[in-house]
Protein backbone atom coordinates (compact mmCIF):
# COMPACT_ATOMS: atom_id res chain seq x y z
CA UNK A 1 0.00 0.00 0.00
CA UNK A 2 1.40 3.35 -1.05
CA UNK A 3 1.68 5.61 2.01
CA UNK A 4 3.73 8.36 0.35
CA UNK A 5 0.77 10.75 0.18
CA UNK A 6 -0.66 9.95 3.59
CA UNK A 7 0.00 11.66 6.89
CA UNK A 8 2.60 10.36 9.29
CA UNK A 9 1.24 8.21 12.12
CA UNK A 10 1.17 9.48 15.70
CA UNK A 11 4.67 9.45 17.16
CA UNK A 12 5.53 7.64 20.37
CA UNK A 13 6.46 10.09 23.15
CA UNK A 14 9.26 8.85 25.37
CA UNK A 15 9.12 8.75 29.17
CA UNK A 16 11.52 11.66 29.66
CA UNK A 17 9.51 13.87 27.31
CA UNK A 18 6.25 12.84 28.99
CA UNK A 19 7.69 13.72 32.39
CA UNK A 20 8.84 17.12 31.11
CA UNK A 21 5.42 17.86 29.61
CA UNK A 22 3.69 16.97 32.88
CA UNK A 23 6.06 19.21 34.85
CA UNK A 24 5.34 22.11 32.49
CA UNK A 25 1.57 21.58 32.70
CA UNK A 26 1.68 21.40 36.48
CA UNK A 27 3.73 24.59 36.71
CA UNK A 28 1.37 26.42 34.37
CA UNK A 29 -1.72 25.27 36.27
CA UNK A 30 -0.13 26.24 39.59
CA UNK A 31 0.63 29.74 38.30
CA UNK A 32 -2.94 30.28 37.05
CA UNK A 33 -4.44 28.73 40.20
CA UNK A 34 -2.49 31.20 42.34
CA UNK A 35 -3.92 34.07 40.29
CA UNK A 36 -7.44 32.64 40.61
CA UNK A 37 -7.15 32.25 44.39
CA UNK A 38 -6.59 36.00 44.81
CA UNK A 39 -10.34 36.48 44.33
CA UNK A 40 -10.16 40.17 43.37
CA UNK A 41 -11.79 42.45 40.83
CA UNK A 42 -9.73 43.46 37.81
CA UNK A 43 -9.64 46.41 35.41
CA UNK A 44 -7.63 47.76 32.50
CA UNK A 45 -4.59 50.00 32.46
CA UNK A 46 -4.12 50.97 28.83
CA UNK A 47 -2.77 53.35 26.23
CA UNK A 48 -3.66 54.01 22.59
CA UNK A 49 -2.10 55.43 19.45
CA UNK A 50 -3.33 56.05 15.94
CA UNK A 51 -1.98 57.64 12.82
CA UNK A 52 -3.22 58.48 9.34
CA UNK A 53 -1.12 56.77 6.71
CA UNK A 54 1.23 59.45 5.27
CA UNK A 55 0.08 58.83 1.70
CA UNK A 56 -3.59 59.15 2.65
CA UNK A 57 -2.79 62.31 4.64
CA UNK A 58 -1.21 63.90 1.56
CA UNK A 59 -4.35 63.09 -0.41
CA UNK A 60 -6.45 64.87 2.22
CA UNK A 61 -8.22 61.83 3.67
CA UNK A 62 -9.69 62.19 7.15
CA UNK A 63 -8.86 59.55 9.78
CA UNK A 64 -12.07 57.76 10.81
CA UNK A 65 -10.44 55.40 13.33
CA UNK A 66 -11.57 55.77 16.95
CA UNK A 67 -10.12 54.16 20.08
CA UNK A 68 -11.59 53.79 23.56
CA UNK A 69 -9.65 53.35 26.80
CA UNK A 70 -11.54 53.02 30.08
CA UNK A 71 -11.25 50.83 33.22
CA UNK A 72 -13.71 48.12 32.16
CA UNK A 73 -13.78 48.52 28.41
CA UNK A 74 -11.30 48.80 25.56
CA UNK A 75 -12.55 49.49 22.07
CA UNK A 76 -11.60 50.13 18.47
CA UNK A 77 -13.89 51.29 15.67
CA UNK A 78 -12.91 51.91 12.07
CA UNK A 79 -15.27 54.20 10.16
CA UNK A 80 -15.82 53.53 6.46
CA UNK A 81 -14.10 56.40 4.64
CA UNK A 82 -16.17 56.00 1.46
CA UNK A 83 -19.04 57.66 3.34
CA UNK A 84 -17.26 61.00 2.91
CA UNK A 85 -17.93 60.92 -0.83
CA UNK A 86 -21.51 61.77 0.13
CA UNK A 87 -20.57 64.71 2.36
CA UNK A 88 -20.70 62.77 5.65
CA UNK A 89 -18.06 62.69 8.38
CA UNK A 90 -16.93 59.06 8.52
CA UNK A 91 -15.72 59.43 12.13
CA UNK A 92 -19.04 60.58 13.63
CA UNK A 93 -20.78 57.21 13.97
CA UNK A 94 -17.75 55.35 15.43
CA UNK A 95 -17.22 58.22 17.90
CA UNK A 96 -20.83 58.20 19.03
CA UNK A 97 -20.92 54.41 19.21
CA UNK A 98 -17.82 53.98 21.39
CA UNK A 99 -18.84 56.90 23.60
CA UNK A 100 -22.21 55.25 24.20
CA UNK A 101 -20.47 51.93 24.94
CA UNK A 102 -18.26 53.67 27.49
CA UNK A 103 -21.22 55.26 29.28
CA UNK A 104 -22.96 51.90 29.54
CA UNK A 105 -19.78 50.22 30.79
CA UNK A 106 -19.38 52.84 33.52
CA UNK A 107 -22.96 52.27 34.61
CA UNK A 108 -22.98 48.48 34.40
CA UNK A 109 -19.44 47.23 34.96
CA UNK A 110 -17.55 49.35 37.50
CA UNK A 111 -17.09 47.16 40.60
CA UNK A 112 -18.11 50.04 42.86
CA UNK A 113 -21.48 50.28 41.11
CA UNK A 114 -22.29 46.64 40.45
CA UNK A 115 -25.14 45.22 42.49
CA UNK A 116 -26.12 48.69 43.75
CA UNK A 117 -28.98 51.02 42.90
CA UNK A 118 -26.48 53.23 41.03
CA UNK A 119 -25.84 50.64 38.35
CA UNK A 120 -27.97 48.71 35.91
CA UNK A 121 -27.50 45.04 35.19
CA UNK A 122 -24.93 43.96 32.63
CA UNK A 123 -26.65 41.51 30.30
CA UNK A 124 -23.73 40.69 28.02
CA UNK A 125 -21.79 42.25 25.13
CA UNK A 126 -24.51 42.04 22.48
CA UNK A 127 -27.20 43.85 24.54
CA UNK A 128 -24.59 46.46 25.48
CA UNK A 129 -23.66 47.04 21.83
CA UNK A 130 -27.28 47.16 20.73
CA UNK A 131 -28.21 49.69 23.40
CA UNK A 132 -25.16 51.78 22.51
CA UNK A 133 -26.10 51.79 18.81
CA UNK A 134 -29.69 52.76 19.61
CA UNK A 135 -28.31 55.76 21.53
CA UNK A 136 -26.51 57.07 18.42
CA UNK A 137 -27.90 59.35 15.73
CA UNK A 138 -25.02 59.91 13.29
CA UNK A 139 -25.07 58.60 9.75
CA UNK A 140 -22.22 56.41 8.63
CA UNK A 141 -20.78 52.92 8.72
CA UNK A 142 -18.18 51.36 10.97
CA UNK A 143 -16.60 48.15 12.16
CA UNK A 144 -16.30 47.69 15.92
CA UNK A 145 -14.38 45.67 18.47
CA UNK A 146 -14.89 45.63 22.25
CA UNK A 147 -12.98 43.90 25.05
CA UNK A 148 -15.24 44.04 28.12
CA UNK A 149 -13.85 43.18 31.55
CA UNK A 150 -16.65 41.48 33.45
CA UNK A 151 -16.20 41.01 37.22
CA UNK A 152 -19.60 39.42 37.80
CA UNK A 153 -18.65 35.78 37.12
CA UNK A 154 -18.16 33.45 40.06
CA UNK A 155 -16.92 29.86 39.95
CA UNK A 156 -17.24 27.75 43.10
CA UNK A 157 -18.09 30.92 45.00
CA UNK A 158 -14.91 32.75 43.97
CA UNK A 159 -14.71 35.79 41.74
CA UNK A 160 -13.47 34.81 38.28
CA UNK A 161 -13.12 37.87 36.01
CA UNK A 162 -13.67 37.30 32.31
CA UNK A 163 -12.92 39.29 29.16
CA UNK A 164 -15.91 39.30 26.83
CA UNK A 165 -14.85 40.08 23.27
CA UNK A 166 -17.36 41.35 20.71
CA UNK A 167 -16.21 41.74 17.13
CA UNK A 168 -18.07 43.09 14.11
CA UNK A 169 -15.86 43.43 11.05
CA UNK A 170 -12.12 43.24 10.57
CA UNK A 171 -10.62 44.77 13.72
CA UNK A 172 -8.83 42.14 15.80
CA UNK A 173 -7.71 41.46 19.36
CA UNK A 174 -4.74 39.46 20.62
CA UNK A 175 -4.47 38.41 24.28
CA UNK A 176 -1.02 37.55 25.65
CA UNK A 177 -0.12 35.89 28.96
CA UNK A 178 3.01 34.78 30.83
CA UNK A 179 2.01 31.15 31.18
CA UNK A 180 4.96 30.11 33.33
CA UNK A 181 5.03 33.08 35.69
CA UNK A 182 6.41 36.60 35.53
CA UNK A 183 9.85 35.32 34.58
CA UNK A 184 8.50 33.77 31.35
CA UNK A 185 7.82 35.51 28.01
CA UNK A 186 4.39 36.57 26.82
CA UNK A 187 2.56 33.97 24.74
CA UNK A 188 -0.63 34.11 22.71
CA UNK A 189 -3.68 32.65 24.46
CA UNK A 190 -6.45 34.11 22.30
CA UNK A 191 -6.87 35.76 18.90
CA UNK A 192 -9.94 36.74 16.92
CA UNK A 193 -10.12 36.64 13.15
CA UNK A 194 -11.59 39.14 10.70
CA UNK A 195 -15.19 39.01 9.50
CA UNK A 196 -14.98 39.86 5.82
CA UNK A 197 -17.60 39.29 3.15
CA UNK A 198 -16.34 36.62 0.74
CA UNK A 199 -12.89 37.18 2.24
CA UNK A 200 -12.56 40.55 0.46
CA UNK A 201 -10.08 42.81 2.26
CA UNK A 202 -12.16 45.92 1.51
CA UNK A 203 -15.58 44.49 2.49
CA UNK A 204 -15.82 43.81 6.24
CA UNK A 205 -19.04 43.19 8.10
CA UNK A 206 -20.12 46.60 9.44
CA UNK A 207 -22.68 48.53 11.46
CA UNK A 208 -24.27 51.23 9.32
CA UNK A 209 -26.94 53.89 9.25
CA UNK A 210 -27.44 55.41 5.81
CA UNK A 211 -30.16 57.01 3.70
CA UNK A 212 -31.55 56.76 0.18
CA UNK A 213 -28.52 58.48 -1.34
CA UNK A 214 -26.35 55.47 -0.49
CA UNK A 215 -28.81 52.58 -0.43
CA UNK A 216 -32.45 52.92 -1.38
CA UNK A 217 -33.17 49.56 0.26
CA UNK A 218 -31.67 50.41 3.65
CA UNK A 219 -33.75 49.41 6.67
CA UNK A 220 -33.04 50.56 10.24
CA UNK A 221 -33.46 46.97 11.40
CA UNK A 222 -30.38 45.88 9.42
CA UNK A 223 -27.71 47.22 11.83
CA UNK A 224 -29.62 45.69 14.76
CA UNK A 225 -29.63 42.38 12.92
CA UNK A 226 -25.90 42.73 12.25
CA UNK A 227 -25.27 43.27 15.97
CA UNK A 228 -27.51 40.44 17.11
CA UNK A 229 -26.67 37.86 14.46
CA UNK A 230 -23.31 38.95 13.11
CA UNK A 231 -21.38 39.68 16.29
CA UNK A 232 -18.60 37.22 17.04
CA UNK A 233 -18.61 36.86 20.84
CA UNK A 234 -16.02 35.02 22.92
CA UNK A 235 -15.26 34.84 26.64
CA UNK A 236 -11.74 34.40 28.00
CA UNK A 237 -10.61 34.09 31.62
CA UNK A 238 -8.76 37.21 32.72
CA UNK A 239 -5.68 37.19 34.95
CA UNK A 240 -3.61 40.01 36.39
CA UNK A 241 -0.78 40.80 33.98
CA UNK A 242 -2.59 39.73 30.80
CA UNK A 243 -1.79 41.99 27.83
CA UNK A 244 -4.58 42.91 25.41
CA UNK A 245 -3.59 44.21 21.96
CA UNK A 246 -6.41 45.56 19.81
CA UNK A 247 -6.11 47.09 16.38
CA UNK A 248 -7.85 48.12 13.22
CA UNK A 249 -7.35 46.08 10.06
CA UNK A 250 -4.32 48.25 9.31
CA UNK A 251 -2.50 46.46 12.14
CA UNK A 252 -3.34 42.85 11.39
CA UNK A 253 -3.18 43.20 7.59
CA UNK A 254 0.41 44.43 7.86
CA UNK A 255 1.93 42.60 10.83
CA UNK A 256 2.10 38.88 11.49
CA UNK A 257 1.05 37.76 14.97
CA UNK A 258 4.56 36.72 15.90
CA UNK A 259 5.81 40.20 15.00
CA UNK A 260 3.31 41.78 17.40
CA UNK A 261 4.21 39.30 20.14
CA UNK A 262 7.91 40.01 19.52
CA UNK A 263 7.38 43.77 19.93
CA UNK A 264 5.53 43.22 23.20
CA UNK A 265 8.21 40.89 24.57
CA UNK A 266 10.96 43.30 23.53
CA UNK A 267 9.32 46.23 25.31
CA UNK A 268 7.93 44.16 28.20
CA UNK A 269 10.69 41.66 29.00
CA UNK A 270 10.28 39.00 31.72
CA UNK A 271 11.38 39.91 35.23
CA UNK A 272 13.72 37.98 37.53
CA UNK A 273 12.31 35.03 39.46
CA UNK A 274 10.71 36.12 42.72
CA UNK A 275 9.92 39.66 41.55
CA UNK A 276 6.45 40.81 42.58
CA UNK A 277 3.94 41.95 39.99
CA UNK A 278 3.94 45.68 39.30
CA UNK A 279 1.58 47.44 36.85
CA UNK A 280 3.13 48.78 33.65
CA UNK A 281 3.35 52.55 33.20
CA UNK A 282 0.55 53.80 30.98
CA UNK A 283 3.03 55.84 28.97
CA UNK A 284 4.89 52.62 28.09
CA UNK A 285 1.68 50.94 26.95
CA UNK A 286 1.02 53.94 24.68
CA UNK A 287 4.56 53.68 23.35
CA UNK A 288 4.03 50.00 22.51
CA UNK A 289 0.86 50.95 20.62
CA UNK A 290 2.82 53.61 18.77
CA UNK A 291 5.60 51.17 17.90
CA UNK A 292 3.07 48.71 16.47
CA UNK A 293 1.46 51.40 14.31
CA UNK A 294 4.83 52.65 13.04
CA UNK A 295 5.88 49.11 12.15
CA UNK A 296 2.63 48.68 10.21
CA UNK A 297 3.28 51.77 8.10
CA UNK A 298 6.89 50.72 7.54
CA UNK A 299 5.61 47.55 5.86
CA UNK A 300 4.10 49.67 3.04
CA UNK A 301 7.48 51.15 2.07
CA UNK A 302 10.07 49.67 -0.27
CA UNK A 303 12.91 47.97 1.61
CA UNK A 304 16.65 48.57 1.17
CA UNK A 305 16.85 45.99 -1.62
CA UNK A 306 14.00 47.52 -3.58
CA UNK A 307 11.47 44.98 -2.37
CA UNK A 308 8.36 45.35 -0.27
CA UNK A 309 8.26 43.43 3.05
CA UNK A 310 6.01 40.41 3.49
CA UNK A 311 2.67 40.89 5.24
CA UNK A 312 -0.33 38.65 5.96
CA UNK A 313 -2.10 39.97 2.82
CA UNK A 314 0.97 39.97 0.55
CA UNK A 315 4.04 42.05 -0.10
CA UNK A 316 3.70 45.73 0.72
CA UNK A 317 0.65 45.29 2.91
CA UNK A 318 -2.11 47.87 3.01
CA UNK A 319 -1.78 51.66 3.06
CA UNK A 320 -4.37 52.46 5.68
CA UNK A 321 -5.12 54.60 8.69
CA UNK A 322 -4.03 52.54 11.65
CA UNK A 323 -4.94 52.52 15.34
CA UNK A 324 -3.90 50.32 18.22
CA UNK A 325 -4.83 49.89 21.88
CA UNK A 326 -2.51 48.08 24.28
CA UNK A 327 -3.90 47.28 27.73
CA UNK A 328 -2.80 45.41 30.81
CA UNK A 329 -5.16 43.65 33.22
CA UNK A 330 -4.54 44.94 36.75
CA UNK A 331 -6.26 44.91 40.13
CA UNK A 332 -9.19 47.27 40.67
CA UNK A 333 -8.73 49.34 43.82
CA UNK A 334 -10.65 52.06 45.62
CA UNK A 335 -7.91 54.50 44.60
CA UNK A 336 -8.50 53.67 40.94
CA UNK A 337 -12.21 54.24 41.44
CA UNK A 338 -11.58 57.68 42.94
CA UNK A 339 -9.01 58.47 40.25
CA UNK A 340 -11.39 57.57 37.43
CA UNK A 341 -14.28 59.48 39.01
CA UNK A 342 -12.07 62.58 39.19
CA UNK A 343 -11.07 62.25 35.54
CA UNK A 344 -14.70 61.93 34.47
CA UNK A 345 -15.65 65.05 36.46
CA UNK A 346 -12.86 66.98 34.78
CA UNK A 347 -13.90 65.81 31.33
CA UNK A 348 -17.56 66.64 31.97
CA UNK A 349 -16.65 70.12 33.18
CA UNK A 350 -14.43 70.78 30.16
CA UNK A 351 -17.23 69.58 27.87
CA UNK A 352 -19.70 71.99 29.41
CA UNK A 353 -17.29 74.89 29.23
CA UNK A 354 -16.08 74.07 25.71
CA UNK A 355 -19.35 73.68 23.85
CA UNK A 356 -22.21 73.26 26.28
CA UNK A 357 -22.43 69.55 25.63
CA UNK A 358 -20.62 66.38 24.68
CA UNK A 359 -17.06 66.72 23.41
CA UNK A 360 -14.68 63.93 22.49
CA UNK A 361 -10.95 64.46 22.42
CA UNK A 362 -10.63 64.80 18.64
CA UNK A 363 -9.40 68.38 18.58
CA UNK A 364 -6.19 67.53 20.41
CA UNK A 365 -6.78 63.89 21.43
CA UNK A 366 -4.62 64.38 24.51
CA UNK A 367 -5.24 65.63 28.01
CA UNK A 368 -3.06 65.63 31.07
CA UNK A 369 -3.92 64.04 34.39
CA UNK A 370 -3.45 66.37 37.35
CA UNK A 371 -1.70 63.65 39.33
CA UNK A 372 0.70 62.26 36.74
CA UNK A 373 3.01 63.31 33.95
CA UNK A 374 1.12 60.98 31.64
CA UNK A 375 -0.61 62.07 28.45
CA UNK A 376 -3.73 60.02 27.87
CA UNK A 377 -3.76 59.26 24.22
CA UNK A 378 -6.52 59.32 22.92
CA UNK A 379 -14.88 33.15 14.21
CA UNK A 380 -11.79 33.11 16.60
CA UNK A 381 -8.52 31.27 16.58
CA UNK A 382 -8.24 29.90 20.08
CA UNK A 383 -5.21 28.69 22.01
CA UNK A 384 -6.70 26.59 24.85
CA UNK A 385 -4.75 26.91 28.08
CA UNK A 386 -5.54 25.69 31.59
CA UNK A 387 -7.79 28.25 33.26
CA UNK A 388 -9.12 29.71 30.01
CA UNK A 389 -12.64 29.22 28.71
CA UNK A 390 -13.82 30.14 25.26
CA UNK A 391 -17.30 30.43 23.82
CA UNK A 392 -19.48 30.30 20.55
CA UNK A 393 3.03 62.16 18.58
CA UNK A 394 3.27 63.71 15.18
CA UNK A 395 1.56 66.55 13.32
CA UNK A 396 -1.19 64.42 11.93
CA UNK A 397 -1.96 62.97 15.36
CA UNK A 398 -4.39 65.78 16.19
CA UNK A 399 -6.78 64.45 13.58
CA UNK A 400 -7.29 61.24 15.49
CA UNK A 401 -10.15 60.40 17.80
CA UNK A 402 -9.55 58.79 21.16
CA UNK A 403 -11.96 58.37 24.04
CA UNK A 404 -9.98 57.82 27.22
Amino acid sequence: MDRSLGRSPTFLVGSDRQRYNLDQLQRREQHLAEQYQKNKALCYNAGAYQKTHPQKAVEGHRDADVTLVSPMLLGVADGVSQIEEYGLDASELPKELLKACEELAITQLLPDRMNTHEGTSYMGPIPLMREAYEATEAMGSTTALLAILDNSTRIHGKLHPMIAVLSIGDCEVLILRRLMGLESPLETVFHTEMQRIDGHAQCPLQICRIDDRLDENFDESIPIEVIERGSAVHCVSAYEGDIVVMGSDGVFDNLFLDEIVSICNEMLPPVHYGTKFSPIRQSLLSEIARRIVEECHAKTKVGPRGRYPDTPIGKGGKRDDTCCVVGEVVEWTAEKGEHWARIRRQRQWRSLVACGGLRLCCEDSRYKDDDEETWYTGGAREYPQPGSRYSALEDDDDQRCCIS
